[in-house]
């Protein structure tokens, strides 16, 4: 532990399960205060007892990134529970494939819905707090090689990843006179729970023969030649939410092993 994060307050959405459960604890185990948002309630809570358990400092809170008032909500629960909000993960999000030409308004309703305005809504009330506060603060959100890259059963989250990198340059702008910078990263094909669902989801609108096809097919196509696991975010994350990130801003790491050159 070499406390790169020590006395920072920080917001995690999707924190419960994932990428966003990993980055939550490797944050505390570096010195954060976490807050911990998922709509899993218990999943949440989970992880935030995990952290307190092992020594560190975790609250926990359900919430819906798609609801102002949820995100509003899990700011304010960070600021009671550490004193401020010092940085924002904007973890949440959701895919569901569909073939290019059976995809549906609602299924890009929904998922632009969770993944570009719930960032969004995240980047503007965590902004909003840290404006407030006066010494500056840091966004950070997930974008995915989809957003760099379209694929033809994805459209509707390459789009919405896509706009996430769209966000993150508007925010950089929008919001450097107050000293708050906006990154992403970018996760090629990892081990969580999402691209289990995905795998299943491939499967059932025929995009795969079975179960564990596609996996094998997108997580073998990078340079590094093996498979991503969440673990795979922690140093780019800490990175960003440390003082080592202060100079950069509006930029987009890919962690894919190689997978998308850009």
């Amino acid at each position: 532990m070499s406390g790169r994060v020590e006395g920072r307050s920080i917001l995690v959405t999707g924190g419960g399960s994932g990428m966003g459960r990993v980055v939550s604890i490797a944050l505390a185990k570096e010195g954060a205060g976490v807050t911990i948002v998922d709509l899993n309630a218990d999943a949440a809570k989970a992880v935030a007892d995990e952290i307190v358990a092992a020594g560190g400092k975790a609250v926990s809170i359900a919430g819906n990134v798609t609801e102002r008032a949820d995100v509003a909500k899990a700011v304010e629960t960070a600021v009671e529970a550490f004193g401020k909000l010092d940085v924002l993960f904007a973890i949440a999000g959701m895919i569901k494939p569909q073939k290019f030409l059976e995809i549906t308004e609602d299924n890009f309703r929904l998922t632009l819905d969770v993944n570009a305005l719930g960032t969004l809504i995240c980047q503007q009330e965590a902004a909003k707090q840290m404006i407030k506060q006066g010494h500056g603060g840091k966004l950070i959100l997930t974008s995915s090689i989809a957003g760099r890259q379209g694929y033809g059963n994805f459209g509707s989250y390459c789009v919405s990843k896509f706009g996430v990198i769209a966000l993150n340059q508007s925010a950089a702008n929008a919001l450097a006179e107050h000293h708050i910078t906006s990154n992403a990263f970018a996760p090629g094909v990892v081990d969580t729970p999402l691209w289990k669902k995905l795998d299943e989801d491939l499967v059932e609108i025929g995009a795969s023969a079975k179960v564990g096809q596609a996996w094998d097919e997108f997580s073998g196509a990078n340079l590094i030649g093996r498979k991503g696991v969440a673990e795979d975010v922690i140093g780019t994350a800490l990175f960003l939410a440390s003082s080592d990130s202060d100079y950069m801003t509006g930029q987009v790491m890919m962690i894919d092993g190689g997978m998308v050159l850009v």
